[in-house]
């Protein structure tokens, strides 16, 4: 799978979605924008709290729905979480100053971007998820190059995994 923009799969439960949030998180680094697609219920959320568990988080990892964007600091960089579910108008997104927390020290995570129209930065990896039954199936496709590596590194297997 080596090579290749994207990735696929089917994730069984929570505990799936909250271990494939990890293992991006592992293969990412500071400066990444993904963007996270999928209907209310999905699993954005859920991904998103693997994901910062993935990289040493140990708190408490909440909805942004309200407060539009949530933020955590970690040893190397912030990971910030964003919701704009709720904005109107993408004007929202300029008004709000979101785009300076985006950068080469940050990883962004971005729930509902097409609601910041094109005033959003570009994502390097859109994840959309899409329930199915009692599971939901997941597709991750790398933009940019920095995309494409950190799938790479998803894909490859580490020669300590057992």
């Amino acid at each position: 799978m080596n090579d290749t923009n994207s990735v696929s799969g089917v994730l069984a439960d929570e505990a799936a979605t909250l271990e494939l949030g990890g293992r991006l998180a592992r293969a990412s680094g500071p400066g990444l924008v993904v963007h996270l697609l999928g209907d209310l219920g999905a699993g954005k959320t859920t991904f998103s709290r693997g994901f910062l568990q993935g990289l040493g988080h140990h708190g408490r990892v909440k909805s942004p729905t309200y407060t539009l964007v949530e933020s955590y600091p970690l040893a190397d960089f912030t990971v910030h979480h964003f919701d704009l579910y709720r904005f109107a108008d993408p004007e929202e997104w300029d008004d709000a100053g979101f785009r300076d927390l985006f950068g080469p020290d940050a990883t962004c995570l971005v729930e509902w971007p097409d609601k910041a129209g094109g005033l959003l930065p570009a994502a390097d990896i859109v994840l959309e998820l899409v329930p199915a039954g009692n599971s939901r199936t997941y597709r991750l496709q790398a933009i940019t190059l920095a995309g494409q590596q950190c799938l790479n590194r998803l894909s490859t297997p580490r020669a300590d995994a057992s």
